[in-house]
């Protein structure tokens, strides 16, 4: 498979790129351009958590999941990438696994159950 496309230029084009690809709803095109760029920056949440919302959103739930895990375990306050973790788990069918998830990310949007 030839990437060029997907590779050419610098990080913030990419970036750019993978926002309009995103935008267009082709979410395998903006996930092949933030593969590489989620290699190239590890460390920036933003490519990661447009990845994982890439994956999400064209039903590569366990690619999903473990870009969403990657996050929650360096900053576990993302209230986002805690409540797609939580809506990813869902629709694998894990609602046990997924509940805690939610629970957070509406502690931290200050959503709070009133029982």
């Amino acid at each position: 498979m030839d990437t060029t496309y997907y590779d050419h230029g610098t990080p913030a084009e990419r970036w750019e790129r993978a926002g309009m690809f995103f935008d267009a709803k082709d979410y395998a095109a903006a996930a092949r351009v933030l593969d590489g760029l989620v290699e190239e920056v590890p460390e920036q949440t933003g490519p990661r958590l447009l990845l994982a919302r890439a994956y999400y959103h064209s039903a590569q739930l366990r690619r999903a999941e473990a870009e969403l895990r990657v996050i929650v375990e360096r900053d576990p306050v993302e209230h986002y990438a805690r409540l797609m973790l939580g809506r990813t788990l869902e629709r694998q069918g894990r609602h046990a696994e997924a509940r805690p998830h939610l629970r957070i990310a509406s502690a931290l949007a200050g959503e709070f159950d009133e029982d």
